[in-house]
């Protein structure tokens, strides 16, 4: 930690905040747009270090307040148990992350002897070890739904539970002004007695952001800020697998599945950048036009004839961009994104929604500042 921070932060902050698993900097980003300030930060993807290190840059008008938080700050890159060594008490306030989740994801093989499943205890022994104030554990939210891990979860909350009030929370980020109905788990921990994190009232549960409001503000395809584009063709798949809604099953190749432009996003997955990437319909993102998928569903699910061999000239679909993809992550429109375009995709998909993240670091800030003011 820097000479010029204290514990408490610099004048203006809520305070300081130690960064691990970090990717790009989705959960930071909101623990900064806050008020909170980072002072150390790790990740062992060099991509993605490298495009948390450009944060600073942001002249996003509604991100460039949590951009400037990040001044004077650097990222590290390397396996958090060798480079968290000089992370010692008293070092932050909170403590936040997110560790690998392929262990525990229902996109991954759900692994109990995943070795990436034991990251969970590496963070909070960093946790036992800085003593902060609070911390927030982010991870997929199977973690706290499936049975299969109720023994890990118990055994998270018992190490923790000597030093602080712990609750565990899934949020659907949807519901928290991201056009995205993404889920995802915080395991938070806050002093004793400190009262509860308050998530009562999601501000976008009844009207959740639609993908496509957000999609019809990017520049056009291949213009400065929409630029990265995914050059895996659109096919029909051979063997749809059916279900009830058009745009879910897997009615194309790979598992891209079409969004629906007028509700949020599915969630999007780190295999993004070839077919595995979303597909937008463009006479629906153009012309506000029923998608193409609606008719074509009706064909091979509800009247069962067999599929086409291909998709009619008049069906216009393309996958995502990373710009896109990015920006249905609630990201800056101008995040510095660095690699490989593969890269830049799986940091995408990776992340926490930045909006996400503001809305459980000011949940945190209020309850902090409500056990202050007992």
């Amino acid at each position: 930690m820097t000479k010029s921070h204290s514990a408490r932060g610099v004048s203006g902050d809520l305070g300081t905040f130690v960064s691990l698993y970090s990717g790009c900097g989705g959960l930071d980003l909101g623990f900064a747009q806050a008020g909170f300030r980072p002072v150390w930060a790790n990740d062992f993807d060099q991509h993605a270090v490298d495009t948390y290190n450009r944060i600073v840059k942001v002249e996003d008008p509604l991100w460039r307040a949590a951009a400037e938080r990040f001044e004077g700050h650097q990222a590290v890159c390397g396996d958090v148990r060798e480079a968290g060594k000089e992370l010692g008490a008293g070092q932050a306030d909170l403590v936040i992350g997110g560790p690998p989740c392929q262990g525990f994801s229902v996109a991954g093989r759900m692994n109990p002897a995943d070795p990436r499943s034991k990251h969970v205890f590496e963070f909070l022994d960093v946790v036992a070890r800085v003593r902060p104030r609070a911390f927030v554990l982010e991870n997929v939210a199977g973690l706290a739904r499936n049975r299969r891990w109720s023994e890990i979860i118990q055994r998270m909350k018992d190490s923790a539970r000597g030093d602080y009030d712990v609750e565990l929370f899934v949020l659907n980020a949807s519901h928290w002004g991201t056009p995205q109905a993404r889920e995802r788990m915080f395991l938070i921990g806050l002093p004793k007695g400190s009262p509860a994190v308050d998530f009562s009232s999601p501000p976008t549960v009844s009207a959740p952001p639609a993908a496509g409001a957000v999609l019809r503000s990017m520049p056009p395809l291949g213009r400065p800020g929409n630029e990265s584009v995914c050059t895996a063709k659109v096919t029909l798949a051979r063997n749809p697998v059916k279900r009830r809604s058009p745009f879910a099953g897997m009615l194309f190749n790979g598992q891209g599945r079409l969004i629906d432009l007028e509700r949020p996003a599915p969630t999007l997955p780190a295999s993004m950048g070839g077919n595995r990437t979303p597909v937008i319909d463009l006479d629906q993102l153009e012309h506000s036009k029923t998608p193409w998928i609606v008719e074509y569903h009706r064909r091979v699910v509800v009247e069962g004839l067999p599929p086409l061999d291909g998709l009619p000239d008049h069906a216009r679909m393309r996958r995502i961009t990373v710009e896109e993809a990015a920006a249905l992550q609630s990201f800056p429109r101008d995040m510095d994104w660095q690699g490989p375009q593969s890269a830049r995709y799986r940091q995408v998909g990776n992340a926490v929604p930045p909006m996400l993240a503001f809305h459980v670091a000011s949940a945190v800030a209020s309850a902090l500042k409500g056990q202050d003011s007992r």
